[in-house]
């Protein structure tokens, strides 16, 4: 799977508007067949920032969400909100899905 994270400073203006800012890229993204998740986070140190978790099936599901017309128009419209160009770390794993944290297991009851 190709496994992205990402990190946005939304321009204090918009912080709280954030999730609906991006509500339909969000909604068309997870709605692509090759998307595994697609997930924002809010610091809680810091209101301004909003890290963003998606997985996408492999390269070529990758490749279809970047030339998505939604993908297209989020180039377009977000920016605008943004305090600086986004972070990004983009791994390609060998892995479908989120594996167990075996150091802090929850027993069964």
């Amino acid at each position: 799977m190709i496994f992205i994270t990402a990190k946005f400073h939304v321009l204090p203006e918009y912080a709280d508007q954030w999730p609906e800012i991006t509500r339909e890229f969000t909604e068309a993204t997870r709605g692509e067949p090759g998307c595994l998740w697609f997930d924002w986070s809010r610091s809680v140190e810091d209101p301004t920032e909003y890290v963003l978790i998606e997985a996408f099936r492999d390269g070529d599901a990758g490749g279809a969400h970047v030339q998505s017309d939604h993908f297209r128009k989020a180039q377009q419209t977000l920016p605008r909100h943004l305090a600086e160009t986004p972070r990004i770390v983009n791994a390609t794993l060998p892995q479908d899905d989120w594996s167990l944290l075996g150091e802090m297991a929850v027993p069964e009851s």
